[in-house]
C-alpha cells in the first residue's frame, strides 16, 4: 500500500513544476498531476484499510472468533499475488476443517451432512 507513494510525489512535482513553469513552460497540466495525487492517495487509503482489516482478522483467528470475517478477509487475501494468495489459501484450507469450524463454533446446519 506504500508503493502509490511514489505516484504521489510525482503528482507534487507536476504540480510544482507547471506553477513554476507558467504557462509558456514545457511543463505537464495541473490536472495530471491531481489525476496522480487524487489516485495514490485513494490506492494508499484503500491498501491501509485492507492491512487493518486483515490485522483484525488475525486478532480474530487468534481468539477462535468471527469465523465468517476471517473467511472472508482469506478469500480477499487471495487477490494480492504471490503473499497474499499463499496466506489466503492456507488460510481457508485450514478454515475448511471441522475441527476449526468447532472451535470456532461453526457447525453444520441441520439437516445438512458435511
Amino acid at each position: 500500500a506504500c508503493f502509490p507513494v511514489l505516484h504521489l510525489i510525482v503528482g507534487i512535482v507536476f504540480l510544482v513544476l507547471g506553477s513554476e513553469a507558467g504557462e509558456d513552460g514545457d511543463a505537464p497540466p495541473a490536472f495530471i498531476g491531481w489525476l496522480f495525487i487524487v489516485l495514490a492517495s485513494f490506492f494508499i487509503i484503500a491498501g491501509w484499510i485492507f492491512a487493518i482489516c486483515v490485522a483484525y482478522a488475525g486478532k480474530f483467528l487468534a481468539r477462535h472468533i468471527r469465523y465468517r470475517y476471517c473467511f472472508v478477509m482469506a478469500c480477499l487475501s487471495c487477490l494480492f499475488m504471490p503473499f497474499g494468495t499463499v496466506l489466503g489459501v492456507f488460510t481457508i484450507v485450514i478454515l475448511n476443517r471441522p475441527s476449526v469450524k468447532a472451535i470456532f463454533g461453526e457447525g453444520t446446519p441441520e439437516g445438512i451432512s458435511a
